[in-house]
């Protein structure tokens, strides 16, 4: 303890990772778009409520914004998005969230143009995954049309060519749901992806080749064979041979197809490559011209960066980042974003021949010394296998971290245990200012990859399947247990008294679930829009997820009787924990009736809890305000429980706790 350090109670520490720096000038990076010399980028802006602009970077360097309030390129198929928007000889075209009608701005204009006209139903009809035709005159796009009834059975999914005077072509129809059209470059070829209800697309997605001929042929994916198969990220090199990626050796791995023949597997890296396409738009690999390609996998809880030779050899980048997306082939360069445990997320360019780098759109400067900043422990811990032959699970640890500020001698820490949504979602090495909010203030964090997660294979994603509800409760109850018992990693020993867990969406359903059907292990939670009532989300949710569950719980209706058994919301009885709920009021994935029924039973009952209700948030928080009220609220209402002050110079305004 040097000089400077002072003893402080966890909890309290003086910090100057305040939720004002959390959102000051944050934006949360998207997709990567390579346009001749020029790069593109989608900066999501809280400070914009939560807007989604194109960045566009000369060859000389200039950085521009294309579009300026109120413009937002998002799209709202699926409710989750991605692939809004995309670039090809200098045109940009967009989806706008307000209308969701495509807009085009032709190269050296900044004025959009309405392509297609506007629908009859407000947001009726929806754009995603856009990608150029080879000629430049139209783009291919997933079209999502509602019904006026909103029931989420009449929802229309279509594979479109949309021409720049708006006249719109099915080229797919049928299939429940349908992504990644994509033209050979002779545009001759068109290759897909599509499955049907009640799988996702990471449980058995096809892909399908429709040739000039008109003949199709599903090439990979699927339950034709001995067991399912998901197909993700089809990508057509300048030769026609196809590239994808396929869990049919357990990981995702990539594989080759030319037409008339069987897919080839060019790379298996032993670990996932890629993730679950909750997204539109994501990119883990890119074919470069000399038929090299550079791809990212997990290992370790970490990611690498690798190019396959033209001889087959697999040669990793020796970065400082641990986490790599949205891959851009740039000539002999490959553009990304990128972050590490020390670096929050950039675009960056990367040499294929040397490994040297050019940060292009470079991370907000923090002005904090790295001291402030916890790293990361990837952990392996064992949990209760039950039905699955799975007996272990993963985690990023936390430690606290405080360069001017140290605990009581004697005393352990409080651990925060994070739950992250999907439930497919992964735990990322990639410096979270949303986590180190708590580690700077004496909070261990370890953010669980229970099994489910992503990054571990099929065999791991699949042992969540029937079990949500029972083995995610085991694995973050084990890795509280064990982060707070003699066996974990001597550098994080936590406090066994005061244990708390928080998620969002799915993880806040396994939050809920936790305190409920779990009693007595933590002493605290927060759920941001999480799941209350299974029945209820999957009798009204949207067309997406809504027979998500039959997966993971049980087929509904006919197991009714299995979602109630699961339901936090039917066991209210058991639920004892001091609680703070978050939620948005025009969220669509999990709505806020749901937030208001688990509220009103813990009033009822007199459990001590907090509630806040964010006015124009939907599935996520975006707007700076609300995401600060979040935050300070759930530091507060933790203080209240756990007993610790708050730290008096940042002047939180404490949440108000209610019994």
């Amino acid at each position: 303890m040097t000089e400077a350090t002072r003893t402080l109670p966890y909890g309290s520490w003086p910090t100057p990772i305040t939720s004002e720096l959390v959102v000051r000038a944050a934006a949360r990076l998207g997709e990567v778009v390579v346009d001749g010399t020029d790069v593109w980028w989608a900066e999501g802006r809280p400070s914009e409520g939560g807007r989604t602009v194109l960045v566009h970077r000369s060859a000389d360097g200039t950085t521009t914004d294309l579009l300026p309030p109120p413009w937002n390129a998002r799209t709202r198929v699926h409710e989750y998005g991605g692939g809004a928007w995309t670039v090809a000889d200098g045109a940009v075209w967009f989806t706008d969230f307000a209308d969701q009608r495509l807009y085009r701005i032709d190269a050296g204009s900044s004025e959009p143009v309405a392509v297609t006209p506007e629908p009859e139903l407000p947001a009726g009809v929806r754009h995603a995954d856009l990608s150029v035709a080879p000629d430049g005159t139209a783009v291919l796009a997933v079209r999502e049309t509602h019904a006026a009834g909103g029931a989420s059975a009449d929802v229309v999914h279509e594979v479109v060519r949309v021409e720049r005077n708006g006249t719109s072509t099915v080229l797919v129809a049928g299939p429940d749901f349908v992504s990644d059209p994509r033209l050979s470059p002779d545009g001759t070829w068109l290759a897909w992806l599509q499955w049907q209800h009640p799988d996702m697309p990471w449980d058995a997605a096809e892909l399908v080749v429709r040739g000039p001929d008109g003949s199709e042929t599903v090439v990979a994916g699927g339950r034709s064979g001995a067991q399912p198969e998901s197909v993700v990220q089809p990508t057509w090199g300048a030769d026609g041979t196809l590239w994808f990626l396929a869990d049919r050796t357990d990981v995702w791995s990539l594989y080759r197809w030319r037409p008339g023949g069987e897919p080839e597997l060019m790379v298996d890296t032993g670990s996932d490559i890629a993730g679950p396409a909750w997204l539109f738009g994501l990119r883990r690999f890119a074919l470069l011209d000399d038929g090299r390609v550079v791809l990212a996998y997990g290992r370790d809880g970490a990611d690498r960066l690798a190019v396959r030779e033209t001889d087959g050899t697999l040669r990793e980048f020796d970065l400082e980042y641990a986490a790599f997306g949205q891959l851009a082939a740039a000539g002999r360069d490959v553009v990304c974003v990128a972050g590490g445990p020390a670096a929050e997320p950039v675009v960056l360019r990367v040499g294929v021949d040397d490994g040297a780098t050019q940060v292009l759109r470079p991370a907000r400067d923090l002005g904090l010394d790295p001291a402030w900043f916890s790293r990361p422990l990837h952990v392996t811990f064992p949990t209760v296998p039950g039905d699955s032959e799975v007996g272990e699970a993963h985690a990023l640890v936390y430690p606290p971290t405080n360069p001017e500020v140290s605990g009581p001698d004697g005393e352990r820490p409080p651990l925060l245990v994070l739950v992250h949504g999907g439930p497919t979602s992964a735990a990322r090495a990639v410096l979270d200012l949303g986590v180190q909010y708590w580690t700077s203030r004496g909070f261990a964090v370890a953010d669980v990859d229970y099994r489910g997660s992503t990054g571990y294979g099929r065999r791991y994603r699949d042992a969540l399947r029937d079990r949500w509800g029972i083995a995610d409760l085991d694995d973050v109850v084990s890795c509280a247990r064990w982060l707070a018992s003699d066996d974990g990693p001597a550098a994080v020993r936590v406090d066994p008294a005061r244990l708390a867990i928080r998620g969002g969406s799915a993880g806040g359903y396994t939050t809920l679930a936790a305190l409920t059907f779990r009693p007595g292990v933590f002493a605290a939670g927060a759920s941001h829009y999480g799941v209350a009532d299974l029945a209820a989300l999957a009798a009204d949710t949207h067309s997406f997820e809504s027979r998500y569950l039959d997966g993971l719980v049980a087929p509904w209706p006919e197991g009714a009787a299995v979602y109630a058994e699961r339901s936090p919301i039917h066991h209210t009885d058991a639920l004892n924990t001091p609680l703070a709920v978050f939620q948005g009021d025009e969220d669509r994935v999990v709505p806020p009736e749901q937030a208001e029924m688990l509220v009103a039973a813990l009033r009822e009952k007199g459990v001590p809890h907090s509630y806040l209700l964010f006015a124009g948030e939907q599935h996520g928080f975006r707007k700076a305000e609300n995401i600060r009220a979040a935050l300070d609220g759930e530091l507060s209402f933790y203080a209240q429980v756990l007993g610790f002050d708050l730290p008096p110079d940042e002047g939180i305004v404490p949440i108000t706790l209610s019994s």
